[in-house]
């Protein structure tokens, strides 16, 4: 039994994002879904590990972003 291609330690990746600010490990061979961008990998991907430290370095708020607005906004009506 194989196993997922998102453990693959020598595989290529993309670090995906959506319009939620959300961020995905993504295998480049596989296509990327509809509603989600390629946020780092560039055109055929990097290693897993740099993908991951894109994203832990990015994704520093894990609220989905209409969330982050919404509650941006309450704090500004105080």
């Amino acid at each position: 039994m194989q196993g997922s291609p998102f453990d693959n330690e020598d595989g290529t990746f993309y670090a995906l994002i959506n319009s939620e600010l959300q961020y995905s490990l993504w295998p480049a061979f596989a296509a990327v879904p509809d509603g989600w961008r390629v946020a780092h990998g560039g055109s055929g991907g990097v290693s897993r590990e740099s993908c991951l430290e894109f994203i832990e370095a990015n994704w520093t708020d894990m609220r989905p972003g209409g969330l982050q607005e919404a509650m941006a906004g309450d704090v500004a009506a105080r």
